[in-house]
C-alpha cells in the first residue's frame, strides 16, 4: 500500500508528538460548568436567552482554548451541547471550531451521524466537505475529523471517505463505546464474533486507502477506556486503525485501563476528557488552588496532570 501525502491522521499524530500529549479536550459545556461571572456578563448583554447562553459558552470555550492550545493537540466539541439551543447554538459551535483551528488545534467534531447514502452525503459535505450554491462552493463547519455511527453499513460511510480523500479530513467510527450499556448491542454474538469486533474489522478495511506515513488511517475507531479487555483485543486486530478513546476520568477509565490502546511506539490513540478538564475548577483537587476567576488555569493544570498520567503508561 503506497503512502499517501496530505493525510489528516498524520497531522493529528504530529501534533501529539509535538505536544508530547495524547489528550483531546472535550468542549462540551453546560451552563452549570460556566463560572457565574461569565454567565452574568452574557446575560447582561443578551438576557437569559439562548443567545445569552451561547455568549457564555463562547467566552468559556475561548478562555479554555487560550489556556491550553500550546499543550494539547486537539479539541472535541460535542455538537449536541450546542445544537439544543437552535441557531444560536450552531453559530457558537462553528465559531468555536474556527477559533480552535486559528490557534493551531485539530478539531474532532463529535456529531455521531448515520443515515442512508444521499443523506450521509449531505452530512459529509456540510461537516468535512463543501456545499454548493449553484456554481459556488462553501465550507460550513470545517471540522478535521467527525464521529460516525456505522449501523447503516458501507453506503452510509462511503460519502465521508470521498470527502476525507478530497479535503484531507478524517472520521472516527463508533466501534466499542464507553457507556455502561454498550454491550446490549455491541457485544452480541454474530456467528462466533462479537458485533463490535466485526465493526472494527470493517473500519480497518474502510480505511485502507487513507493510510499515512505512520501506518495509521484517517478512518479511526471510537474505543472506550472503560472496556480495557476489548480495547486490547481491538488494538491487536486493528493495526492500522487509530483510536479515539472516551471514558477517561469522570466515566471511570484510568490510564492503566487505556494503556492497551497505544502501540509499542506509544502512539495509536488520543484520549478524551471533557468535564474533567473544562470543569476542573469545580473539582476539589483544583478548587483549593484555583478560584472561579481562574477556571481556565485550572483546566490547564488538569491537562498537564492528564498528560503526565497518560505518558506514564504509554
Amino acid at each position: 500500500m503506497p503512502i499517501n501525502n496530505n493525510i489528516m491522521i498524520d497531522t493529528l499524530i504530529e501534533k501529539i508528538k509535538q505536544t508530547n500529549n495524547p489528550t483531546v479536550v472535550g468542549l462540551d459545556p453546560r451552563l452549570e460548568y460556566i463560572p457565574n461571572f461569565i454567565k452574568q456578563k452574557a446575560y447582561d448583554k443578551f438576557e437569559k436567552t439562548p443567545a445569552g447562553a451561547m455568549e457564555a459558552f463562547w467566552q468559556f470555550n475561548k478562555a479554555i482554548i487560550d489556556a491550553t492550545y500550546d499543550i494539547i493537540p486537539a479539541v472535541k466539541p460535542q455538537i449536541a451541547m450546542y445544537e439544543q439551543y437552535g441557531a444560536e447554538g450552531i453559530a457558537c459551535y462553528i465559531k468555536t471550531i474556527a477559533y480552535a483551528k486559528k490557534m493551531g488545534l485539530v478539531v474532532i467534531g463529535d456529531i455521531k451521524r448515520s443515515d442512508i447514502a444521499s443523506t450521509a452525503e449531505a452530512y459529509s459535505d456540510g461537516h468535512i466537505g463543501k456545499v454548493k450554491v449553484d456554481k459556488k462552493e462553501f465550507e460550513i463547519y470545517k471540522e478535521d475529523f467527525i464521529t460516525l455511527n456505522p449501523y447503516l453499513g458501507w453506503d452510509s460511510i462511503e460519502p465521508y471517505i470521498e470527502n476525507c480523500k478530497n479535503y484531507e479530513r478524517g472520521i472516527f467510527v463508533l466501534v466499542k463505546t464507553s457507556n455502561k450499556n454498550s454491550g446490549q448491542l455491541q457485544d452480541l454474538d454474530i456467528g462466533g464474533i462479537k458485533l463490535y469486533e466485526r465493526v472494527g474489522e470493517l473500519t480497518e478495511q474502510w480505511g485502507i486507502s487513507l493510510r499515512g506515513k505512520y501506518g495509521y488511517s484517517s478512518v479511526g475507531a471510537v474505543v472506550g477506556a472503560t472496556h480495557s479487555k476489548q480495547a486490547k483485543e481491538l488494538r491487536e486486530r486493528l493495526p492500522h486503525t487509530f483510536f479515539l478513546v472516551p471514558g477517561y476520568g469522570a466515566q471511570g477509565g484510568t490510564a492503566e485501563d487505556l494503556s492497551v490502546c497505544f502501540d509499542k511506539n506509544g502512539i495509536g490513540a488520543i484520549v478524551n476528557s471533557s468535564r474533567g478538564i473544562i470543569a476542573a475548577y469545580k473539582n476539589e483537587k483544583y478548587s483549593n488552588n484555583f478560584s472561579e476567576q481562574d477556571f481556565a488555569q485550572a483546566s490547564r493544570q488538569a491537562v498537564i496532570d492528564m498528560r503526565n498520567d497518560l505518558n506514564r503508561v504509554r
